[in-house]
């Protein structure tokens, strides 16, 4: 992988349009993704636009209608595609947008592609329809569609002040963003339960769903008499918050504009497990979502630093 380019860099003109081929992607198909990162200077932004599109590609070819067999030969060759990206063998004048601007992302930060390996593997459990038993089973997944991810992002915010951490810091910062991967996509597992049930997944725990009577699943907007949904919900709601706590210890590690753009997205997420929280059977009758005047407070709160410094507080308070 080439270091980090520092300074301003020029893009060429396919460059350009390559980002900006990525960019409209982000805004029309991630929407809270796209929010966080309008907090991040330019250079960063169109990197993490090309993470998010490549990352898109290979989720619509696990969500998408061919057959198993044809998204099996699908993704292995967006995996092949990777391969050339990692190698440096996209040219600039390449007819796929979303390789020509990851691979320039990846000249220009240190962006651990392997992570986008995992989300193949991740998205080829989906295909197998593979189900989880336990929470370290659906971890595992998890690990693979969101902590990668959270890695990958590592990649481009960098550290504080854009230095680079020592070994044992740097290891930590990937366990944190790993971790706060992990806390998004379980929040997103609850909101979604409905329409993955329509989907055909299952991804909550067998064991969660058999302890609260939930294991015949969410193809209603009624569970069974004698389900405990609502104890379901609060279940993985912990579970959640105790992930958002550890993942936030990343905060003061990066940035200001980085840390407002994690804490921004973080934020909606963590805001949105608040209300499930508080109307567990809302997300068996649609899609639970912010409003926008909620996500600019979230917005302000990233930017002025406060999530950080909270974070920074508290993790005094355990080391006095």
């Amino acid at each position: 992988m080439s270091p980090t380019v520092e300074g301003p860099t020029h893009v060429s003109a396919p460059v350009q349009a390559a980002y900006s081929y990525c960019e409209a992607v982000t805004g029309a198909q991630a929407r809270n993704f796209a929010y966080g990162i309008r907090l991040l200077p330019n250079d960063k932004r169109q990197a993490m636009s090309a993470l998010y599109a490549f990352s898109r590609r290979v989720d619509d070819i696990g969500d998408g209608t061919l057959a198993p067999e044809a998204k099996f030969v699908r993704l292995e060759e967006t995996r092949a595609l990777l391969g050339r990206i990692r190698a440096e063998e996209i040219d600039e004048d390449d007819t796929d947008p979303v390789a020509v601007a990851l691979a320039h992302a990846a000249r220009r930060f240190p962006i651990p592609l392997g992570g986008l390996d995992e989300l193949i593997d991740g998205v080829l459990m989906d295909v197998r329809g593979e189900t989880y038993e336990t929470w370290d089973d659906l971890r595992t997944y998890c690990r693979c569609v969101a902590g990668a991810i959270g890695r990958l992002s590592l990649g481009v915010f960098g550290t504080v002040n854009g230095s680079a951490l020592g070994a044992s810091d740097s290891a930590r910062a990937a366990e944190y963003a790993d971790t706060l991967g992990l806390a998004l996509q379980l929040t997103n597992i609850l909101r979604d339960v409905r329409e993955d049930a329509g989907n055909g997944r299952t991804y909550l725990p067998a064991e969660d769903l058999a302890k609260f009577g939930c294991s015949e699943g969410f193809h209603s907007d009624r569970m069974p008499a004698g389900a405990d949904f609502a104890g379901l919900v609060h279940h993985e709601v912990r579970r959640a918050r105790a992930l958002f706590a550890e993942g936030y210890r990343l905060l003061p590690m990066l940035d200001r504009r980085s840390g407002a753009c994690v804490a921004a997205m973080a934020g909606i997420y963590r805001r949105l497990l608040d209300r499930i929280e508080r109307e567990p059977e809302a997300v068996l009758r649609g899609r639970v979502s912010l409003p926008p005047h909620e996500k600019a407070y979230v917005a302000v709160r990233g930017l002025s630093g406060l999530d950080a410094r909270t974070v920074s507080r508290r993790s005094t308070r355990r080391r006095g």
